[in-house]
């Protein structure tokens, strides 16, 4: 039915666009789909700002479907992907090192357990509050 064969590239041209995606037309007779996922690398928000009709485009073909005759397209497969720049350094974890043994010799506590540890914490820090306010 069908001479195209999934993962070869083949020149087609846009023949109509959709927000979902363009149609690309790969011969008189067949024509396939590009999702607006398959356009480009990185988001496409409006596919108008990446195609038109009429564009000549070089697309992959992703998948056939035998009995419905649809053509799964990808622009975005034919290109090359930009280099990611380089991630930027995580955070350190900023606790104290007694904070950090403590979390560690804890374990697992129950909500109660926290509850307790929050609530003296917190008293705490309302105590040393307080003597600031008095001073």
């Amino acid at each position: 039915m069908s001479n195209y064969e999934v993962g070869s590239i083949v020149e087609g041209k846009v023949t109509g666009i959709k927000p979902f995606g363009a149609f690309v037309a790969l011969d008189e007779k067949k024509q396939g789909l590009v999702h607006i996922s398959e356009v480009a690398h990185g988001f496409v928000k409006d596919i108008n700002d990446v195609l038109k009709v009429g564009d000549e485009v070089q697309v992959k073909i992703m998948n056939v479907e035998e009995d419905s005759g649809k053509i799964s397209l990808s622009i975005r497969a034919t290109q090359e992907a930009p280099e990611r720049p380089a991630s930027k350094p995580r955070p350190q974890n900023n606790r104290k090192p007694q904070q950090q043994q403590k979390t560690q010799q804890q374990g697992f506590n129950t909500l109660e357990d926290k509850l307790k540890e929050w609530l003296k914490q917190s008293n705490e820090i309302q105590a040393d509050l307080n003597k600031r306010a008095k001073k």
